[in-house]
Formats: structure tokens, sequence, C-alpha cells
């Protein structure tokens, strides 16, 4: 799919590996990429219960992989739903800008701007050591925000629509990251956050 190498714009982040490519995509062809995606997902909107209580999360979530698999994160275990062709396609493309291998993608749709992500790592035992999660953004633009977990050092960052962006390294053992609300975006966003899964590390 890429005619040439394209190079990151390497982010100044310590104890972490951030890369960023902000035109992977063009915004046209990301917008169709957005549309097709909203409508062809089995997007579902979970819960989490919070001191005896259940919550529904501020989004909506789709989980797609290699048969066989599944994935705990926030205390609950999902199953994944077989990949479909076009989740497929982008994962081709990702795996040859990153280097790396990928069996399943956790998709997240926001709304709008008040749909929102709190402060969280990527580090659950199935993902194993220092693991590579690839970040695809369609649609509106969002704020992401990152937070060291011991001098608290904040780093911020605009993610745009077509842009992808790649915690690599240790950024998962030392900083937490979210995506928090923006009142004044009324579009929606599409996150493709691809990773790998190790089986065998699964309980």
């Amino acid at each position: 799919m890429l005619q040439k190498p394209i190079q990151p714009e390497v982010l100044p982040l310590k104890n972490g590996e951030l890369f960023y490519y902000p035109n992977l995509i063009q915004p046209d062809v990301a917008d169709l990429w957005y549309q097709a995606l909203k409508q062809e997902l089995n997007w579902r909107q979970e819960s989490l219960v919070v001191y005896g209580q259940s919550h529904q999360i501020p989004r909506l979530q789709a989980l797609y992989g290699d048969k066989g698999l599944s994935y705990q994160y926030s205390k609950q275990r999902f199953n994944v739903t077989p990949w479909l062709p076009n989740l497929l396609q982008l994962k081709s493309l990702v795996e040859q800008v990153s280097g790396a291998q990928f069996n399943c993608v956790l998709a997240n749709l926001y709304r709008d701007g008040q749909d929102c992500m709190g402060w969280h790592a990527d580090d659950e035992a199935e993902l194993g050591k220092m693991p590579v999660i690839a970040s695809l953004s369609l649609g509106a633009q969002r704020t992401f925000k990152l937070k060291h977990r011991l001098s608290n050092d904040t780093y911020s960052l605009e993610l745009e629509s077509g842009s992808l962006l790649i915690m690599a390294g240790n950024t998962q053992e030392f900083w937490y990251h979210s995506l928090p609300k923006r009142v004044r975006v009324k579009n929606g966003r599409i996150n493709l956050t691809y990773r790998y899964l190790h089986s065998d590390k699964i309980y």
C-alpha cells in the first residue's frame, strides 16, 4: 500500500517511545474510512462496575482479531470477533509503517466531544513486556494526553484525522494516557488501536 517508507515525528517522551505520523492517510480518504467503519463495526457500549454500581463507559467499542483470542481490560474479559476485510486492510498499512505485527484491534467510537477515556495504561498481562500499540485516528481531531506515573509530567498531542500514533518501548510502564472531554467537538472520531495478544499469557 505504501510506495516508499515514511518518517515519523519522534516525540520527546522520557522513559518511553512515541512516534507520530500526522498524514498517513489523506483527510478526505480518512473521512471515507470513518464513515465505512462507523456503519460496519459491531459497536457496543460496555459497562463497568465501580463500588458495586454499574456505569456505562462514555464511548462505544468493538474488538476484532484472530480466531480464538480473548482480551481482558477494565477487569472484564472479551472474546474477539473475526476480522473484517476493511480492518485487515488497515492492519496491513499499520504493520508496514510500524514494522510490528498485530493480531487484534480494539476500536473506539467517540460520538462527539462528550465521549472520552480516562487515565489508564495498556499494560495487561497478555500484551507482554514493552508492547507496541498503534493507534489510527479517523474523524474529528481530539486531544491525546499523557502523564508520567512517577513525576506527573504531562504531554499533549492533537491527533488529526488520518494520523497514526505508535507507543512502544517502556511507554506503558511509565506513562498513563487519556482522551479528555472536549465539549466544543460536535463530530465523531474512531480510533483503531492495533495490538498483539500473547495467548500464552492469558490466564
